[in-house]
């Protein structure tokens, strides 16, 4: 077997984000601008922002998650259609990256102070995209605590339209709440079985 595409992903991805670790002029040609997108027509940043990121721990973070999720998803994908399934996740990716970023470029298009940068909205996607596949499957938050993964997909996407709405902090939260919605979406128009089963999943296997 080859390389996973997701490895392949997060390669990219790394080499790309070390060249915006020491120059910001690489970061702000690359990010999330919604006033340069709309003023400017760079409307290219919508894909590019989520392939740069802060620093070590902003990318290592990111990363982790992806492929902690992301080599599951691919290779459903690729049992579902063969080797175009690789293409097709790839295009799901990419995808979400851009749809994650739409909510921001319409709330703050004529903000020139808001800018973001970051693959989480993309990796959001594919979390929820696994939660639909393993809602009772369990996740360990904080790296300690057992959580469902469909618990802790509910409170995450509360939490993120709670915090999108006060502004808080320095993340884009309606990137991570988009690209959630923006994964499952996909997946589901890709196999419209996912709903289904996801919500026989629920009732069937609920741990009693």
């Amino acid at each position: 077997m080859g390389i996973s595409i997701t490895l392949i992903i997060i390669i990219f991805t790394a080499l790309i984000s070390y060249q915006g670790f020491n120059r910001y002029d690489f970061i702000d040609k690359m990010k999330h601008s919604p006033v340069r997108e709309v003023r400017g027509n760079e409307y290219y940043r919508l894909l590019t922002s989520g392939f740069v990121h802060a620093d070590w721990t902003h990318l290592l973070v990111n990363m982790f998650v992806l492929y902690s999720f992301g080599e599951y998803i691919e290779s459903t994908i690729v049992a579902w259609f063969g080797n175009l399934g690789k293409i097709i996740y790839v295009l799901l990716y990419i995808l979400n990256i851009i749809l994650a970023n739409i909510p921001t470029l319409i709330r703050h298009r004529d903000n020139p102070s808001f800018a973001s940068i970051g693959a989480s909205g993309a990796v959001s996607g594919i979390v929820f995209i696994f939660i639909l596949f393993q809602p009772w499957a369990i996740l360990s938050l904080f790296f300690v605590i057992p959580v469902p993964a469909i618990i802790a997909g509910i409170g995450y996407l509360i939490y993120s339209t709670w915090a999108a709405n006060k502004g808080h902090g320095n993340l884009d939260h309606s990137a991570h709440f988009a690209g959630a919605i923006a994964g499952m979406m996909m997946i589901s128009i890709l196999n419209f079985e996912i709903l289904p089963d996801f919500l026989r999943k629920l009732v069937l296997d609920f741990p009693l």
